[in-house]
């Protein structure tokens, strides 16, 4: 089975990326995560993309705040599908990372999902990888029933209060 490759581009970001860690062991993923920075340490980040595919890599994850430049210079250097995880940040509550990593040039995709949401990154991953892998469709789709009842549950609950 392939690969995620989850990149932070700074260590504040880990408390978010957790999310997605836990999501992947849930789902038996195996990843690796790193800490390299689209701005201070570009180098690290594009040698990253361009030997993921070669090292058993199948889609890539980065998280970033602000300027979030990190999803966009790294599906510059690989064909693997990218998530991009917006991280919230200090002045503008995340937006400026959302417009940055969602506002990428005709050619170079990113997949955006929403600010901090790292836990449905890491489901995307899964998704992608489950195109090849029955045994994570089977997971995915056990995971969807379950949350299927859970709201059925609530549903009852409430109706017999009411």
């Amino acid at each position: 089975m392939k690969k995620v490759g989850i990149l932070m581009g700074s260590a504040s970001d880990r408390p978010v990326v957790e999310k997605a860690l836990e999501t992947l062991r849930e789902y038996g993923v195996e990843f690796e995560a790193h800490v390299y920075s689209a701005h201070r340490t570009p180098e690290e980040a594009r040698d990253f993309a361009v030997k993921a595919r070669e090292r058993g890599f199948g889609v890539l994850i980065c998280a970033a705040g602000m300027a979030a430049h990190l999803a966009g210079a790294v599906a510059a250097n690989t064909t693997l599908p990218v998530i991009g995880i917006p991280c919230k940040g200090p002045v503008l509550d995340g937006m400026d990372a959302l417009l940055s990593t969602v506002q990428m040039p005709s050619g170079i995709p990113v997949a955006t999902v929403a600010i901090n949401g790292a836990q449905n990154a890491a489901l995307l991953a899964v998704e992608i990888l489950a195109v090849t892998e029955p045994e994570l469709e089977a997971k995915l789709d056990a995971a969807r029933r379950a949350g299927a009842e859970k709201v059925l549950r609530a549903d009852e609950e409430l109706n017999g209060e009411i």
